[in-house]
């Protein structure tokens, strides 16, 4: 029998990086997966890839700061496999300036992103799991970052939403363990996805909702995480997917309102 047989996980942002580590560690589990992305292409081929290594799982396509999309969400996971164990809010995008230089939109963008959807989200879930208890207990895992921890240089919009993220998981966990929910989050160091790959040369761009987003890192950064970090390296989307997963295990239901920090003992 496998860890999570039973189980119903809702999964933002998994076509690509993070999130498509959970998702097909969460399914080669046992999981029943509603995988998202704003793309369909990426989101499909999650889907895909799980259902040819025997597991369950289907798509939720769109973008998760659109009004309607936390209801959606949760519908398919509730009419396509008829329940929802588990929630890992991993959906965002970043949009680096230093303060005197940040927009409005780069600011709000970003709190919509990591912040506001999560909410959504997690408010659209409520009634779904006030009205169907379980004997086990359920997992929510919101994905926050060590510059929601501790602060970065060029990030204040980013590190606020990401603090907003802990306060919102201990806050949860409070209020929904009469539920029988763990509620706990996961601040990531550096991962290696396409958000942080090094670039030489020319800046890269990624188009995300329509808005061209500048992506990786300078060889230099690249070279001083390497120094810095304990293990010499980056982390892997698999082993972020490792930390999520063990915060969906019922072996850690005694464990709620605490934010886990992944980054190899860097800070």
């Amino acid at each position: 029998m496998k860890t999570l047989d039973g189980n119903v996980a809702l999964i933002s942002g998994s076509g690509r990086g993070i999130g498509r580590e959970v998702a097909l560690k969460l399914a080669a589990e046992g999981a029943s997966v509603v995988v998202n992305d704003v793309d369909k292409e990426p989101a499909d081929e999650t889907v895909a890839d799980i259902v040819s290594a025997g597991g369950k799982a289907v798509a939720c396509i769109g973008s998760v700061t659109d009004h309607d999309f936390a209801d959606r969400f949760v519908a398919t996971a509730t009419d396509t496999f008829g329940g929802l164990d588990i929630i890992v809010n991993n959906a965002g995008y970043i949009m680096d300036n230093v303060i005197q230089k940040m927009t409005d939109d780069q600011w709000q963008n970003v709190l919509d992103v990591h912040l506001q959807a999560p909410f959504r989200i997690l408010r659209a879930a409520q009634p779904y799991i006030k009205a169907n208890p379980t004997d086990r207990h359920r997992k929510v895992v919101n994905v926050s970052s060590v510059s929601g921890v501790y602060g970065n240089p060029g990030q204040a919009n980013y590190a606020a939403a990401k603090a907003g993220v802990i306060g919102l998981t201990k806050t949860l966990a409070k209020e929904w363990g009469r539920y029988k929910v763990n509620v706990n989050a996961v601040a990531f160091g550096f991962i290696l996805t396409r958000m942080t790959e090094a670039v030489a040369g020319d800046d890269t761009y990624v188009e995300i909702e329509g808005r061209k987003i500048k992506v990786g890192v300078s060889q230099d950064i690249m070279s001083a995480v390497k120094r810095t970090n304990p293990l010499g390296r980056p982390g892997t989307p698999a082993e972020a997917a490792g930390a999520v997963y063990a915060l969906c295990l019922q072996e850690t239901n005694y464990v709620s309102g605490q934010c886990l920090t992944v980054d190899a003992g860097s800070r």
